[in-house]
């Protein structure tokens, strides 16, 4: 795996014993919005902290950089074995990436 690039928006995710890099890219920030709905909807319960565990793992799918080799099942299981407060650093990033862009 490529170490995440903070410049790029990226993070890293261990997913299945395995390293993973979120990526912010339009294409899935696109896939996600079609799938959770309107991402600043999305950010916004984010804020008041109504986020879904099923919206948390539906975005970091679709900004895997990579997800040959895993399942959307074992995401969950990797985000739940962290702990919501693990992978809060990495949804933190995605939702700044969504709301301010590229620096």
């Amino acid at each position: 795996m490529n170490a995440p690039n903070p410049w790029r928006g990226e993070s890293g995710l261990l997913v299945a014993g395995e390293a993973r890099v979120l990526r912010p890219s339009f294409a899935a920030l696109v896939a996600a919005e079609e799938e959770l709905g309107p991402l600043f909807a999305l950010v916004e319960r984010a804020a008041s902290g109504q986020l879904r565990l099923a919206e948390l793992i539906g975005l970091f799918w679709h900004c895997l950089v990579r997800r040959e080799g895993i399942t959307r099942e074992q995401l969950g299981e990797a985000v739940v074995a962290q702990g919501l407060a693990g992978v809060s650093p990495q949804l933190r990033g995605l939702l700044g990436q969504i709301l301010q862009g590229e620096g």
